[in-house]
């Protein structure tokens, strides 16, 4: 039996909803309720006798912050992000099976899968059926084995192209030289990888500026432009960021036109004018300009790390009261890497989002044995979801 908690947006829902019946199984579809919350899904797994479960990193993350005590009987495939190697090594006593997933949109669903073994190497594995796989160099040309290239994918599940696209559908969607029947094509994917010794693809990341986070493929390019058009911004550079192994973040760094810094609120509105949430940056950072290399490009590698030793830039925030509102206030600082922060402040204004908003409530759950709805977080400040707590008789609306 395969418990479906994939959203229906995300193609490798397409796994959930037809490999069961291809083979003659069940499967069990959780609503996005319980598929956001690691406590009842927990529950949820064991009542239904689940075999098989394909989640995000971020679901596996969120299952065993919950408690959850595995099953041997699961085969648990993830997929839709790097699979981190201490998470891995959380999960396989866990579990009878770990498998890594790799595959883009373009390819339809996954297009390579490998077994993670303990003490080994965590790899992408091989190709699926009907499928070809090739690392190739700057000129196009097959790389050795344990030299880095590009990954090119043929096959069965390469898509036709991008609707109304055909200038991106040309450049990414290339005719396969490399063996494939006339007409075939290979798809450019854009990520750096090597073949290792034993056969298995070893996934390095991305050789331009798209990023992955919680699932979704970003161009970051796409948030620069956006952001530059702020009248008040005169240059910005969006990288991802890790804030702990497995957690990347969106960061953006910002250089101010002279005569007025918007605040980080605004910021942040424009941007969810022009793109959807999960692009909108967990982290603004001021500069007094961008560092660059000596050919004039932009050096990355020397952006401030915004999680490194972070600090509130609001010294004068009004502290949390004791209680409630401390306990909540410790929680929130774990997770979004701060040494502090104030009763009126906005948990996603302070650069939280969907998934560490339950990771918060989850917490909050262990620590005071209050189950608290994580949407309170969306909009109220740190004062107003403390007072919802039951044993709260000021009920504070500050």
């Amino acid at each position: 039996m395969l418990a479906a908690v994939t959203t229906i947006s995300f193609d490798i829902a397409g796994l959930e909803l037809y490999l069961p019946w291809l083979v003659g199984a069940r499967v069990e579809m959780m609503s996005r309720e319980t598929a956001a919350d690691g406590a009842q899904l927990a529950a949820r797994l064991a009542s239904s006798g689940a075999t098989v479960l394909q989640a995000t990193p971020a679901t596996w993350r969120l299952l065993l912050e919950a408690g959850w005590g595995g099953d041997r009987r699961l085969r648990a495939l993830c997929g839709g992000e790097a699979l981190p190697r201490e998470l891995a090594g959380a999960l396989l006593p866990l579990v009878g099976e770990l498998w890594n997933l790799y595959g883009p949109t373009e390819t339809t669903v996954w297009s390579t899968a490998g077994r993670v073994e303990a003490g080994a190497a965590i790899t992408i594995g091989r190709p699926i059926a009907n499928t070809q796989v090739y690392v190739v160099d700057a000129n196009g040309e097959p790389a050795p084995v344990g030299v880095p290239g590009e990954l090119l994918i043929g096959g069965a599940g390469v898509a036709i192209g991008y609707h109304r696209r055909p200038e991106l559908t040309a450049e990414r969607f290339i005719a396969d030289r490399f063996g494939g029947h006339a007409g075939a094509r290979l798809y450019r994917t854009g990520d750096l990888a090597r073949w290792r010794e034993d056969g298995r693809l070893e996934h390095l990341g991305r050789l331009d500026h798209q990023v992955k986070i919680r699932g979704f493929r970003i161009e970051l390019g796409e948030i620069e432009a956006v952001l530059a058009s702020h009248e008040a911004v005169r240059q910005c550079v969006v990288v991802a960021r890790e804030a702990a192994p497995g957690d990347s973040r969106l960061v953006a760094y910002v250089v101010y036109r002279s005569g007025g810094e918007p605040t980080v609120s605004e910021l942040r509105r424009d941007l969810r004018r022009h793109v959807p949430d999960y692009m909108v940056p967990s982290v603004f950072v001021a500069l007094e300009g961008i560092p660059l290399l000596a050919n004039g490009k932009i050096d990355r590698g020397a952006l401030p790390d915004p999680f490194r030793n972070a600090k509130r830039a609001d010294a004068q925030a009004e502290p949390p009261a004791p209680g409630m509102e401390q306990v909540l206030a410790a929680i929130w600082c774990d997770l979004l890497k701060l040494d502090r922060v104030g009763a009126q402040d906005n948990f996603f204004e302070l650069g939280g989002h969907s998934l560490l908003a339950l990771r918060a409530a989850s917490a909050l759950e262990r620590k005071t044995g209050w189950r608290m709805d994580p949407r309170a977080m969306f909009f109220q400040s740190l004062r107003q979801v403390a007072a919802g707590h039951p044993g709260n008789d000021a009920r504070r609306s500050g």
